[in-house]
């Protein structure tokens, strides 16, 4: 009898035994195997002598289950005691699941608070409205796993494994920390950088926009993302109700001059309008950025607060010594005249530039929208935001100066990107977003056409028909883009020498 009932409540010592009792005592009881109980509700059931083997149990609330340890539960997440608690109670606060496969688990409304979940696989659970404040989420993978709604704040995500398909839908974060803490690196990468201030409604869903749509660029260029990360960490300066291009362009001169080690250099502006602007930089591994971010502000401020003109013989005196000043400066007037852009920068002789390549989009919906224009960071990039018929009037430009074919009986690349460009514009299953997207990767084709030596264009190329493949192969296959593209892109690639 003891040996019977410790095998019963889990004890690994007797395992064979209570495989035995298990099988035996099921037998009459409700069979659920090999059945898809994909979303299935189990809340509160009484489950003594079920059969789940090598059941479908994706998603499947087991909340409050009873008696759930006697079911027969082989090839089953439910074998495992402590995964087994955790799906019955969901409360797992301050408890360690390291390296556990707790793929497609149900953690709705869960208590995770402080958890462990580090090398986890949480790819396709749910975590809605799950606590996860604190949480250790380093190397945790999360493909299609639904967190709408879950609390971050303070939780650690370095190396977390997320992708587009990621549900990240009206998260809740104060703050959160890049990495964790250790003896040589102390500071864990907190964002917001200013320990004082804390992330404010949209400016999480605008943080992790980038990140996201850059995964699966890395992956097409066969870039690692740790390797990315080690390279350099980011500030981020949020401006909120408008900023002012020529107090900014000042401080951020300031700032440079008086920190060298920090080695600052901005790579990205983000923004609506001029209702919220995100300012990124790139800065030195052991640079103090909650420092750098609080000098940053006052700096601004007060160089705002100037009379106008204070103001410009200030700038007209640093622009004398650096003409990067008046280039940031337009940079951020020709921005913000946009209604919705992303820029990054490159410097070249000193100034910074816009760079004519790639955009993609985002959607995380009931926060901030759509934020436009993201691309694999270390690329150049152009605004976003501009209308579609102005899209389209640019490319048609570019193609045209493109040379007709000497061959009739061979089509040029004129012919080809015209038809495309067409084929595009004209996809019902795109929308407007998209189809600025793809016509953008027509251009990027043009302007390769134009210059086949310029290898920078040539890589340009390379990754516009990359984007292109992408857009055409999330469509149905009947529709006239997917049949047409698919020939049209391989005859371009040939072209352009980039086969």
């Amino acid at each position: 009898m003891y040996v019977g009932c410790q095998a019963i409540q889990g004890n690994r010592k007797y395992t064979l035994i209570q495989s035995i009792a298990i099988a035996a005592i099921s037998q009459g009881g409700t069979k659920f195997r090999r059945a898809n109980l994909t979303d299935a509700n189990f809340t509160e059931a009484t489950l003594k002598s079920a059969d789940f083997r090598q059941a479908n149990l994706t998603r499947t609330n087991w909340h409050l289950a009873k008696q759930l340890e006697q079911a027969r539960c082989d090839r089953t997440y439910l074998e495992d005691p402590q995964i087994r608690e955790l799906a019955i109670t969901k409360d797992g606060q301050g408890k360690h699941f390291e390296h556990l496969n707790l793929h497609g688990l149900n953690l709705k409304d869960a208590n995770l608070k402080d958890a462990f979940f580090i090398g986890a696989d949480l790819s396709e659970a749910t975590l809605e409205n799950a606590n996860l404040t604190g949480a250790r989420l380093v190397k945790t993978q999360l493909y299609q796993a639904n967190l709408s709604g879950t609390c971050l704040t303070g939780a650690y995500i370095e190396n977390w494994g997320i992708s587009t398909y990621t549900n990240l839908d009206n998260i809740k974060c104060d703050y959160i920390f890049m990495q964790l803490p250790t003896a040589a690196d102390p500071d864990p990468c907190r964002k917001p950088d200013n320990k004082k201030e804390n992330f404010k409604e949209g400016d999480f869903a605008d943080f992790i926009a980038p990140i996201i749509k850059t995964l699966d660029l890395y992956q097409t260029q066969n870039l690692d993302l740790r390797e990315v990360g080690i390279k350099f960490k980011t500030l981020d300066l949020f401006h909120y109700e408008g900023i002012d291009p020529s107090a900014a362009a000042i401080a951020l001169k300031q700032l440079i001059e008086q920190h060298p080690e920090a080695e600052l250099e901005v790579i990205a502006l983000e923004g609506r309008g001029n209702e919220k602007i995100r300012l990124q930089a790139k800065v030195t591994g052991d640079t103090n950025r909650s420092a750098l971010n609080a000098e940053y502000f006052a700096k601004y401020k007060q160089i705002k607060s100037l009379p106008y003109s204070d103001m410009q013989a200030l700038l007209t005196g640093i622009e004398e010594k650096d003409e990067r000043i008046r280039s940031l400066e337009k940079l951020l007037e020709n921005a913000i005249s946009q209604p919705k852009f992303y820029v990054e920068t490159y410097q070249n002789q000193g100034e910074f530039n816009m760079a004519q390549e790639n955009k993609g989009n985002v959607s995380i919906s009931s926060v901030q929208g759509n934020i436009s224009g993201i691309a694999a960071a270390g690329e150049n990039q152009t605004m976003t935001g501009v209308a579609l018929g102005a899209i389209s009037g640019n490319v048609t430009n570019t193609i045209s100066q493109l040379p007709d074919t000497t061959d009739p009986n061979e089509p040029s690349l004129k012919d080809l990107l015209i038809q495309l460009q067409s084929l595009i514009e004209s996809e019902s299953e795109l929308n407007e977003e998209d189809k600025v997207e793809a016509l953008e990767q027509v251009k990027v084709l043009a302007e390769s056409g134009q210059k086949p030596e310029d290898s920078t264009l040539q890589k340009l190329a390379k990754t516009a028909v990359k984007i292109l493949k992408g857009t055409i192969a999330s469509l149905p296959d009947v529709t006239k883009l997917v049949e047409s593209g698919t020939k049209l892109l391989p005859l371009i690639t040939k072209i352009l020498g980039l086969s």
